[in-house]
């Protein structure tokens, strides 16, 4: 995977690691050369200043004068008279030729001299100091000039890594807004600082193809809504129609063939409603999001299905687990006309579902990641192979019975979603029947605010 920040990095590291190298060696090189024409500056002084009061005694005897560092140095010194005799040489070093005038190079001894010479009035001086001396010597003297280059390296190295990320920032920023945006947010990309010029072509075309989304899923939940919203009346009218008709006798059908489009008509003003229902939980935003109470919901939710449970002799019931105290409201942060919707699909389902004398528990129970809202039946339950599918719209499992539109767990998937919730499909364990459960419901846990959202809900 290519990155930006490595390649901006790679690059701009190794380019400024090879300039200082480069450079360094450019410094070695001149400290190099300067230390030699001090070295140079320092044989033609020493040559110059030598005093004239040493003689061909001073050789005999092995005495050498006070000449203060020339012995650190290793400077050979020699002294001819005009004659060409050698009247002084330094002690405990090697004999030297005379090389003549000025700055000469030469190899004696096994060694490589630099050696300066000069005529003078009534001798000629002569003073050489080996290379190695002059090497080491220079070598020490360009390294003491370049450690701060070295040490410059890694403040370099740091700087980048400072400015790359700095420089960066705003692309982060703008990953990091994208990735927290939730599914359904469709508003333009808005930057708090001044936006970098670099960034504005790409959050403008991400702004515009966010509009043109947004256009197009509204015409889509328009048309949906408006279409469901446009059959609901003329079924509900049709439905009124035929029962008039067979009341005063002007309509004359078999109980059967009226079975068959009641059960026709009643199917079609379901999926008429799961289809408003869904087109509005598509339209849904964060703000309807509040405190409410699960447990007044779901007893509410219970005491509506009470009258269809009994009528297909359903055991319906609510249970509450891990609960606070024995009036835990159950407080959640949600949309309340959407759980409805919810709980409602999951009790249609359960109780279509399940057998007449079985059995259909709802059940509210603490987590730690938050409440879980599950709904058990006692059914049949759905056959493995199709439960990754029956959330996807409009689909009915085989064999499926009734006036069922498809889309009830669609719609359930879909708001728990929007809570960031999860939804978990499965056939119980150990017992026939269904087992759906909602996972990760934002709890509130404040008594006070609890009581308060009770008292209100059954206002």
């Amino acid at each position: 995977m290519t990155s930006i920040r490595r390649w901006l990095l790679g690059w701009l590291i190794c380019g400024l690691g090879i300039a200082c190298l480069i450079a360094g060696i450019g410094i070695f090189s001149a400290a190099r050369l300067e230390a030699g024409e001090l070295f140079d500056y320092e044989l033609r002084t020493v040559a110059l200043s030598l005093p004239h009061n040493i003689g061909a005694d001073d050789v005999a005897l092995g005495r050498s004068h006070e000449l203060h560092g020339i012995m650190d140095d290793r400077l050979v010194i020699d002294i001819w008279d005009r004659t060409g005799r050698l009247i002084y040489h330094s002690p405990h070093e090697p004999a030297l030729p005379r090389f003549g005038d000025g700055f000469e190079s030469a190899e004696r001894e096994g060694y490589r001299w630099r050696a300066f010479g000069v005529a003078q009035a009534d001798r000629f001086v002569q003073v050489a100091q080996p290379y190695f001396i002059r090497d080491d010597l220079a070598v020490s003297l360009a390294l003491r000039t370049i450690w701060p280059l070295a040490l410059l390296i890694p403040v370099i190295v740091a700087i980048v890594l400072i400015v790359v990320a700095r420089g960066l920032a705003p692309v982060r920023w703008l990953s990091q807004s994208l990735a927290m945006r939730s599914p359904e947010s469709l508003d333009p990309i808005a930057f708090d600082k001044p936006m970098p010029v670099e960034l504005r072509p790409l959050v403008h075309a991400l702004n515009d193809l966010l509009a043109r989304l947004n256009e197009s899923s509204q015409a889509q939940r328009t048309f949906v809504a408006d279409a469901a919203h446009e059959l609901r009346t003329p079924l509900a009218a049709l439905k009124l129609q035929i029962q008039a008709a067979i009341g005063d006798g002007s309509l004359k059908v078999d109980a059967v063939t009226l079975a068959k489009i009641d059960g026709r008509l009643n199917r079609l003003i379901h999926l008429a409603q799961q289809l408003l229902s869904m087109a509005r939980e598509d339209a849904a935003r964060e703000a309807a999001i509040g405190p409410m109470s699960l447990r007044t919901l779901c007893e509410i939710r219970v005491s509506d299905f009470s009258l269809l449970a009994e009528a297909r002799s359903i055991d319906l019931g609510l249970e509450l687990e891990e609960a606070l105290d024995d009036h835990d409201a159950f407080t959640i942060m949600g949309d309340m006309h959407a759980l409805a919707v919810l709980v409602n699909n999951l009790l249609e389902n359960a109780i279509r579902h399940t057998p007449p004398g079985g059995r259909v528990d709802v059940m509210l129970r603490r987590e730690t990641d938050g409440i879980a809202l599950t709904v058990l039946d006692s059914g049949t339950g759905i056959p493995e192979s199709e439960i990754d599918r029956v959330c996807d719209r409009f689909y009915r499992c085989v064999g499926t019975t009734g006036h069922g539109s498809g889309l009830g767990l669609a719609i359930a998937l879909r708001v728990a979603q929007r809570h960031h919730a999860t939804l978990d499909i499965r056939n119980r364990a150990g017992a026939s029947g269904l087992s759906v459960s909602v996972h990760g419901l934002r709890a509130l846990a404040s008594p006070a605010r609890t009581r308060d959202i009770v008292s209100g809900m059954h206002a």
